[in-house]
């Protein structure tokens, strides 16, 4: 259990630590629209991350397990949410889409980054 609460936690980490590097990349090197797509992408499912994590955490706690209905059903009002969200500000010409994509990408980049660090550990811990 202490390998998977470290990897939750550096996920948690690289989650912020990504998307402030994105974004403050994004408003440097390009447009403003294309920096509010990283901005609001990478806010969206970093929230949406941690919501997740706080809905699971108190399905599983022993004293009250919570049925996998309330969780699902939790997890499909976020996802209606971000979709609406999401919607709107491509609709409405807020943000670019590539720029929104980019931000999006922020968990699934922090948990890649995660899996590569674990994979290397265990490579070279059987190397040695």
């Amino acid at each position: 259990m202490k390998i998977q609460q470290h990897i939750l936690e550096f996920v948690t980490r690289t989650n912020w630590v990504l998307f402030c590097v994105a974004s403050i990349a994004g408003y440097i090197i390009a447009s403003p629209k294309f920096a509010m797509g990283i901005v609001f992408g990478g806010l969206i499912v970093t929230i949406n991350f941690h919501l997740l994590y706080r809905t699971l955490k108190k399905a599983l706690t022993p004293p009250q397990l919570a049925s996998h209905n309330v969780v699902l059903a939790k997890y499909y009002a976020r996802f209606m949410v971000s979709g609406f969200i999401i919607f709107i500000l491509i609709s409405g010409h807020y943000v670019h889409p590539l720029g929104l994509f980019v931000g999006l990408s922020v968990v699934v980049a922090s948990i890649m980054i995660a899996t590569m660090l674990e994979l290397t550990k265990l490579i070279f811990k059987e190397a040695i």
